[in-house]
């Protein structure tokens, strides 16, 4: 159940697919997911990383929760995510061991090879009495950006290629098998956008693209992107047929339904109408089998998050650390920069460090008094590993100015909406990072690429070639979100450790998180040189 008292979750949608398999008829229904499936909770990464499904000491690893509900629900495919590779790549390919469904990928390669790593589609029947199989088949392709965001589990072991390339080579190849209906399944938006600019010669959100420039593909279950998408429709460039699109949000709470409707002409299926819709998961009760199959899982993982790690002096909250310099992101900028200076060496331990870091949600909470897993879990989501990068002065600057491009342009004298003030040119909050060990303005009543003002350190204006350490995650640091220089600067510190863990272990060995110690407001939002909160 999320804050606002919704239900969701696997359980409910295993109860939305029975549901739909007994009207429809039991071989009548294929079940595909798009990828994402073993990131983004703490059921998952307990199973990646804490009692690891790849073993620990010699044991063997226990089987992942999703692989069980997944096998259990009868999944006939699924696309690889990014998310997949946040773990490394021994913990994907034991999870597609533990599946009784591919795990499709077309455009995810050996790099030595160059052939795909996983399986690029499979072809399902479905049993018409009477009359011929009508032939499905089902191809996935994955987001091109797992090259940047997960490099170091990635580089030199696969390489990944754009989806609108690969779809052209095996949707005539499904075509030629004699498919019926081709359905794709991308990990990949459809608004035909891109987070790291020239980063990577693909396209990050291209499932609209594969749509327009592909033909031969009949309909597209759309992921990566968070977002609602019912149903959408796509006209190809070539043959002027609509391509069908929904995308289902995250995290269990839609269905996305694709119904398609055939008829034989000679001896041939032909489609005669097709549509999608999405489903909410909280029309429904949870599944009986799927909740009892989980259950011992989930309260293992439910102990674990709640396990006290210490104590904090006051609350911290991200309520308004997308506009506010606050105590809960200065938390994640002290641990960033105590673990990189704790691996510099002697040269660059004499340089400034400084952090850089994101809001990831504006819902998090460091409680006073006790503080638990579940909670540092809730202020930092995802599974990033910690660099040092060099930068000078000058790139810093280019940095910032990219970072506050995520603020609406709100002219002196004009009324700032918090509701309005965010989230423009759809960067979004977990891309834009504040930075910490330096201080500076941010003129939200000046145009883009001019807003930073008054950028100092310890009193001091930077200068264009001073050189600083800047502690920064490795999807930032490898070019996620299109910063410049960050991805191309020199390296003075790597770590494997997972910024998460670090928080934790900063909690466990002080015993007590006081804010006091860390928290300073450095960066704040003005309009023409006045202070705006």
């Amino acid at each position: 159940m999320d804050s606002k008292g919704n239900t969701y979750g696997i359980a409910r949608i295993a109860t939305l697919v029975k549901n739909i398999r007994k009207e429809k008829g039991e071989g009548r229904v294929l079940l595909v997911d798009a990828g994402d499936i073993i990131q983004g909770t703490s059921l998952a990464s307990y199973y990646a990383s804490v009692d690891p499904i790849t073993g620990k000491n010699g044991k063997r690893g226990p089987k992942h929760p999703m692989a069980i509900a997944m096998n259990e629900m009868r999944y006939d495919a699924a696309a690889l995510g990014n998310h997949e590779f946040n773990y490394g790549i021994e913990v994907v390919r034991t999870f597609e061991k533990q599946c009784h469904f591919p795990l499709l990928g077309a455009n995810a390669l050996d790099a030595k090879t160059l052939k795909p790593a996983f399986e690029p589609y499979t072809v399902k029947c479905i049993k018409v009495p009477g009359a011929p199989d009508i032939k499905v088949g089902i191809l996935g392709l994955t987001n091109p950006g797992i090259a940047l965001w997960d490099k170091d589990n990635v580089s030199g072991k696969m390489t990944f290629t754009g989806l609108v390339e690969q779809a052209k080579k095996y949707v005539p190849r499904l075509r030629a098998l004699g498919c019926d209906v081709v359905f794709l399944t991308d990990h990949s938006g459809l608004d035909g956008s891109t987070s790291w600019g020239d980063e990577l010669p693909y396209v990050e959100n291209a499932s609209n693209l594969v749509a327009q420039q592909v033909p031969g593909i009949d309909a597209i279950l759309v992921g990566h992107t968070h977002v609602d998408v019912p149903t959408y429709t796509v006209k190809n460039e070539e043959t002027g047929e609509d391509v069908l699109l929904s995308e289902p949000y995250c995290y269990g709470y839609r269905l996305s339904v694709f119904d398609f409707e055939l008829e034989l002409e000679r001896g041939c299926w032909k489609i005669t109408g097709k549509t999608a819709t999405t489903v909410n998961s909280n029309t429904v009760a949870e599944d009986k089998r799927i909740t009892e199959l989980l259950t011992a899982d989930h309260e293992l993982v439910v102990k674990y998050v709640n396990t006290a790690i210490g104590t904090c002096t006051a609350a911290m909250s991200t309520a308004e650390a997308c506009w506010k310099d606050v105590p809960a992101i200065d938390f994640i900028h002290q641990v960033q920069m105590d673990a990189v200076k704790s691996g510099l060496s002697t040269a660059d331990a004499a340089l400034p460090l400084i952090s850089v870091a994101a809001c990831f949600s504006r819902t998090a909470t460091i409680p006073a008094g006790d503080v638990t897993i579940r909670d540092v879990a809730g202020l930092y989501i995802y599974e990033n590993t910690l660099y040092g990068k060099k930068l000078t002065g000058a790139q810093l600057k280019d940095y910032l100015e990219f970072a506050a491009k995520y603020y609406h342009q709100v002219p002196a004298g004009t009324t700032v909406d918090t509701a309005t003030l965010t989230n423009a040119n759809s960067f979004w909050d977990y891309m834009y990072d504040t930075a910490a060990g330096v201080s500076y303005d941010i003129d939200i009543a000046a145009a883009e690429g001019s807003r930073i003002k008054n950028l100092t350190y310890n009193g001091t204006a930077v200068a264009d070639d001073q050189v600083f350490v800047v502690a920064v995650n490795n999807y930032r640091a490898n070019g996620g979100s299109g910063y410049p220089h960050i991805a191309a600067a020199e390296t003075a510190y790597s770590s494997t450790n997972q910024v998460r863990d670090l928080m934790i272990a900063y909690a466990t060995a002080k015993g007590s998180i006081d804010p006091t110690t860390f928290a300073a407001v450095n960066w704040k939002l003005t309009q023409a040189g006045t202070a705006v909160f």
